[in-house]
């Protein structure tokens, strides 16, 4: 016995040949399915054009593991979500809704053709198991999306945006790794790392010691200015780096005044640090100093980035490091 059929009309004029649901409509006709898509389209525009706070007091406060704020080997829910977003709000629903999924295009590429492929030559599974109704195969994918391991995401967005080859997609998953702070950015067709596991090691070592409090206090606090999802203070997170170093150096010499300078001075004068070396380190981080404080021709820049503020935090960690490993 076959099933009826949607009393809906094509755009063409003919009867629709779907089979119909409980409301006599199929789910392209039906009008609170209508009604749903519609309010999930506009919910995901008003979250597009408006900034709403999320910063969590854990965040605020620094007191996040920071391979949980910085993500290498793993990716949260937030950071999940946020790239399943950017590609149903750029083709997947507009996908689900379309009258004829063979004619619909992202960039002028085939959205039904990459399914196709997607299925035979990533996913590596029987053509035969594609899902057929639309709706079925973006929910399917969902499901795929939700159970990929942290580093099977990746490869299923490279493969994405490489198919669609779109700047757009580019951009959108760029900026929402920046935003959630991931260690990885695509450039160049591909996903690479700009913080290694054993940088954030490194940091979360440092930040955690009670050797030199003011110094971990400093290094805390810059990870939490860049790392406030809304609001990040580049900025202030890079003098919070700078900081951290001269309140190391500060304890090197026993002189609460004592710059940079006069800190590597000592090292350089007991030869355990060689001069060219000192300056490379006086001319990357400057110096602090009481009348003018923070002295770095970085600051005076207007569009500093995470990237810049990750650079500091990072490789003035690393100086630390360095620094305790001579005393």
């Amino acid at each position: 016995m076959s099933s009826a059929k949607c009393k809906g009309v094509t755009k063409s004029g003919e009867r629709c040949k779907r089979d119909a649901g409980s409301s006599g409509y199929c789910y392209v006709h039906d009008a609170d399915a209508i009604a749903e898509r519609v309010a999930q389209k506009q919910f995901l525009q008003i979250q597009s054009e408006f900034e709403i706070p999320t910063k969590k007091f854990s965040e605020r406060r620094g007191l996040k593991p920071v391979s949980e704020i910085i993500q290498v080997d793993e990716i949260s829910q937030n950071l999940r979500h946020s790239l399943w977003n950017v590609l149903s709000k750029n083709f997947l629903l507009e996908y689900s809704d379309s009258f004829s999924s063979e004619i619909f295009t992202y960039n002028g590429r085939s959205v039904y053709n990459f399914f196709t492929i997607l299925w035979i030559d990533h996913f590596k599974k029987p053509l035969d198991d594609l899902p057929k109704p639309k709706d079925q195969i973006v929910k399917g994918l969902r499901r795929y999306f939700d159970s990929f391991k942290w580093y099977e995401v990746y490869d299923f967005l490279e493969f994405t945006i490489n198919y669609f080859e779109s700047k757009i997609l580019v951009n959108e998953v760029n900026f929402v790794l920046i935003r959630e702070l991931s260690g990885f950015r695509f450039v160049g067709g591909v996903f690479t790392d700009i913080t290694t596991e054993q940088e954030v090691e490194m940091l979360e070592e440092e930040i955690s010691d009670k050797t030199f409090l003011g110094v971990s206090s400093h290094l805390k606090c810059a990870l939490t200015l860049m790392s406030a999802r809304e609001n990040p203070d580049y900025r202030n997170s890079i003098k919070e780096s700078i900081s951290a170093v001269e309140s190391l150096a500060k304890a090197i010499t026993g002189k609460p005044k004592a710059t940079l300078g006069e800190a590597l001075k000592v090292l350089e004068t007991s030869n355990k640090i060689h001069p060219a070396l000192k300056d490379s380190f006086l001319k990357l981080y400057g110096y602090t100093s009481d009348e003018g404080g923070i002295r770095h021709a970085m600051l005076i820049e207007p569009n500093l980035t995470s990237d810049d503020a990750r650079f500091f935090l990072l490789s003035c960690t690393s100086f630390i490091n360095y620094l305790k490993s001579k005393i």
